[in-house]
């Protein structure tokens, strides 16, 4: 089955907007859905028609991110009503909703808002259940497809994807067959060895089918099964799916949805140690990485941002004649203070990353981009230098997942 994302409004956040956007297409991915466009509209009545117009007159899914209030909201609704030929009529569950979401936050719901509970006829209301912040979409059958309306700033929108867009997608599919699919997420992998390693699987059809991509600098392996019913399609997945682990060896982390931080700290967890951190560069994003996750005090001991010559000497002890005779950006420096972390922070286990995220600050011998990471384990301490491609914040990025994938694999050896 084939969806297709399209976004309302031309909103400053791009970055966010496009998170949220992948962060939908895997969803779908994971239920045998193939997204087969991304588009991005402004909020104009004439504009969304142009896009949803066809997009209604295939099978299949339309997923539909939009501000929840605001014109781009009313847009959704006027253009899809219109598309649809049904009047946009008074959903009483959706005007109670808004109720209670105001009254959440101590006020009452605003004459000029209730036009928010307006639907298309026959539009069924989504709404998420459990504690934390609610959030509502609404889905409607349109000509060919089934459309659906996910609030694009919602606080539990993914709390709508897993409740109710992925089990839609799971009926749409299970009506002409069963897709079951898996993904084998790897890092330190580059694309062109992935595909290398996998070339006796890569565009060969079979019940199961293989296929790369690389995200967020990852290269992620997705394997499709599909069949008649869910037992064969998932015993087909089952065989073909440990011969595709063996290729990618050690540089395979986990599985659909883990990420490499929900790898490190499972292994921390299963070997009961402990990590701190130091950061320059990166500014704590280790760090925060490692504690995005439940749970993650059992392992997380510290973490220091030490961005100055100054603190690296005071807080982790980085003796200043190093400093000098190296820079801050050496390998001898990164290997101190990662030390000097395991020291003060009482654990066996250490990150440590100094580097040049630029734009300034590079030179000849070290460029923007140059990295130096130091990890401690039990098996003893090892310091790599990298040199990452990209901008500020891309640079960033890399050096947190070498940083975090280099801990990986000190705590999977023996």
């Amino acid at each position: 089955m084939i969806a297709r994302i399209i976004t309302v409004g031309l909103a400053e956040a791009g970055e966010t907007q496009g998170a949220v956007e992948r962060a939908v297409a895997r969803a779908l991915a994971g239920e045998g859905v193939r997204v087969s466009s991304l588009a991005l509209v402004d909020e104009d009545e004439a504009a969304l028609e142009t896009v949803l117009a066809p997009a209604l007159d295939q099978p299949g899914l339309v997923v539909l991110l939009a501000p929840p209030g605001g014109s781009e909201g009313d847009v959704v609704r006027r253009v899809l009503a219109r598309l649809a030929g049904v009047r946009l009529v008074l959903s009483e569950r959706m005007l109670r909703f808004l109720e209670e979401d105001h009254a959440r936050r101590g006020r009452a719901l605003p004459r000029r808002l209730e036009r928010l509970a307006l639907l298309p006829q026959g539009a069924q209301m989504w709404m998420t259940s459990g504690e934390g912040p609610s959030a509502a979409g609404w889905v409607l059958e349109a000509r060919s497809a089934l459309v659906a309306v996910l609030p694009l700033e919602a606080p539990d929108l993914p709390g709508l994807v897993d409740q109710h867009l992925r089990p839609a997608a799971r009926e749409r599919v299970a009506a002409s067959g069963v897709a079951v699919a898996r993904v084998l997420r790897t890092a330190g992998l580059g694309p062109a060895d992935a595909e290398e390693r996998l070339g006796a699987w890569l565009g060969k059809e079979g019940p199961v089918t293989v296929s790369c991509a690389v995200v967020d600098g990852e290269v992620w392996v997705r394997l499709l099964a599909r069949a008649q019913f869910r037992a064969l399609a998932e015993a087909a997945l089952t065989e073909a799916e440990p011969p595709v682990r063996a290729a990618l060896g050690v540089d395979c982390y986990g599985v659909d949805g883990q990420s490499l931080e929900e790898a490190v700290g499972a292994l921390l967890r299963e070997r009961g140690l402990a990590v701190s951190t130091a950061e320059s560069c990166t500014g704590g994003l280790v760090a925060h990485r490692l504690t995005n996750i439940p749970g993650s005090s059992r392992y997380v001991e510290r973490g220091v941002v030490v961005y100055s010559n100054e603190a690296k000497e005071e807080l982790l002890g980085v003796p200043r004649d190093l400093l000098k005779a190296h820079g801050a950006v050496s390998a001898p420096v990164a290997e101190a203070m990662v030390r000097g972390v395991c020291r003060v922070g009482h654990t066996a286990c250490g990150v440590a990353i100094t580097g040049i995220a630029g734009p300034d600050g590079g030179s000849a011998e070290k460029p923007v981009g140059t990295v130096f990471i130091a990890v401690a384990s039990p098996a003893g301490v090892e310091v790599r230098r990298f040199l990452f491609p990209g901008g500020r914040v891309a640079v960033k990025w890399q050096s947190a997942q070498a940083a975090l994938d280099m801990l990986r694999r000190a705590l999977s050896s023996p």
